[in-house]
C-alpha cells in the first residue's frame, strides 16, 4: 500500500455553485473566483509532493478538515476542551461534501488522473486553532 500525505494550510474553501452565462444560443459555465483560486492553491501545495507520474490505480482518500473555532466555543473553557479533543465537532455550513469537492478537484491531474479513481472517500470536520486540511491518499501499485 502506497500512502501520500498532504497538508493544505489555511481555511478550506467550499466548492461554490458554478456561474452560468448566456451567449447567443449557448451557455458558458465557470467556477466562482473563490473556488477557482482555492483549487489553484491546492494544486500548488500538492505539486510540491506529487509523485513523478500520476496515480492510475483506484484510490482511498481521507480528508480531515480543521475549521476555525467560533468565538462561542473559544470563550468557554469546557467547550474549548471538548472541541480540541474531538468531542465537539462543526455542524454548521459549509457541508463536508462541498469542502471535499474543492480539494478533490485541486488534486486531479496533479496527483491522480481523474476523480473517478477515488473509490473510497472519508471526509471529516474538526475544530482547531490551526485551520487546514490533512489529506491522505492510499493506493496499491500494480
Amino acid at each position: 500500500m502506497n500512502v501520500l500525505k498532504i497538508e493544505i494550510p489555511g481555511d478550506v474553501q467550499a466548492q461554490q455553485r458554478p456561474k452560468f452565462s448566456r451567449f447567443g444560443n449557448g451557455v458558458s459555465v465557470r467556477d466562482p473566483k473563490e473556488s477557482k483560486d482555492y483549487k489553484s492553491f491546492v494544486r500548488l501545495v500538492a505539486s510540491q509532493v506529487a509523485p513523478e507520474t500520476l496515480i492510475t490505480e483506484d484510490i482511498k482518500l481521507t480528508i480531515d478538515v480543521y475549521r476555525k473555532m467560533p468565538k462561542a466555543i473559544s470563550n468557554s473553557k469546557k467547550k474549548l476542551q471538548q472541541a480540541l479533543n474531538g468531542e465537539l465537532r462543526p455542524t454548521t455550513k459549509p457541508d463536508i461534501d462541498n469542502l471535499a469537492k474543492g480539494i478533490k478537484d485541486g488534486l486531479s491531474k496533479v496527483i491522480w488522473r481523474d476523480d473517478s479513481q477515488v473509490t473510497e472517500l472519508i471526509a471529516r470536520k474538526w475544530y482547531s486553532d490551526n485551520p487546514r486540511a490533512e489529506v491522505t491518499i492510499e493506493w496499491h501499485q500494480k
